[in-house]
């Protein structure tokens, strides 16, 4: 079983930026996938970006070339570096670890291993 224990959101102004931390534990598999979702009040939970065991990176297209997301594997560390964010990026956003299918896949179903979530509020 895996632990996630995401930190780093808060409050911050459009154009500024912002790092999500995801403190992993747990037994992983070989291969995986990392990722961070968000839900903003009354809409669908949505896939933000995704990581594999490998380093292989994926993002949604309204945070691509805005959002990073990396890991450090020394720490069990999950990261999503935000730049430029926007007000609708505003949300809470959650990590989550899943299996690796070849590739990651953004699918919130897939992902079996959930952190409580932080929130993050961009203000214009």
């Amino acid at each position: 079983q895996v632990q996630l224990v995401e930190s780093g959101g808060g409050s911050v102004q459009a154009g500024g930026s912002l790092r999500l931390s995801c403190a992993a534990s747990g037994r992983f598999s070989k291969n995986y996938c990392m990722a961070w979702f968000r839900q903003a009040p009354g809409k669908e939970r949505e896939g933000v970006a995704a990581i594999d065991s490998d380093g292989s990176t994926m993002y949604a297209d309204s945070v691509k070339g805005r959002f990073t997301i990396s890991k450090d594997n020394a720490k069990n560390t999950l990261y999503l570096q935000m730049n430029s964010p926007k007000p609708e990026d505003t949300a809470m956003y959650y990590c989550a670890a899943g299996p690796w299918l070849g590739y990651c896949v953004l699918a919130g179903e897939l992902f079996r291993s959930w952190g409580q979530g932080t929130q993050v509020t961009v203000s214009s």
